[in-house]
């Protein structure tokens, strides 16, 4: 095998190994703020070997906002099981509650890894 041959097969194992990754990471199909029960309403996208995977938010601390008077903050969605294996997609819609969020009006800005994000605005109170 010659060497341009080589050079050709590490990049696309080295490309297909990327692709791999990100296809095993959560993301999000819907995201919205449901005003009547005060919840983000998230729909997740993830694979793995069973539909049981529960998610939690880890809030950020809310900011001065870049773009006027809105505040800012950033959250984590956490897969509980984020090292299952990758076999089968799932989607699984969660309700996270806002009664506790300190800053309102809102932007605010979802996260799970590896870069996907999500920012919407919820409203003062």
């Amino acid at each position: 095998m010659n060497q341009r041959r080589r050079q050709y097969f590490a990049v696309c194992a080295a490309i297909g190994c990327s692709l791999a990754n990100v296809a095993r990471a959560d993301n999000f199909s819907s995201v919205h703020y449901d005003s009547r029960s005060n919840e983000l309403v998230v729909t997740m996208r993830y694979r793995g070997t069973n539909p049981d995977h529960t998610f939690s938010l880890k809030w950020g601390e809310c900011a001065t906002g870049r773009h006027g008077n809105l505040r800012e903050v950033s959250v984590d969605v956490l897969d509980d099981q984020w090292k299952d294996r990758a076999e089968r997609d799932f989607q699984k819609t969660v309700r996270f509650s806002l009664a506790e969020l300190p800053c309102r009006p809102a932007t605010v800005t979802l996260r799970t890894a590896p870069r996907y994000f999500y920012s919407l605005i919820v409203p003062g109170r």
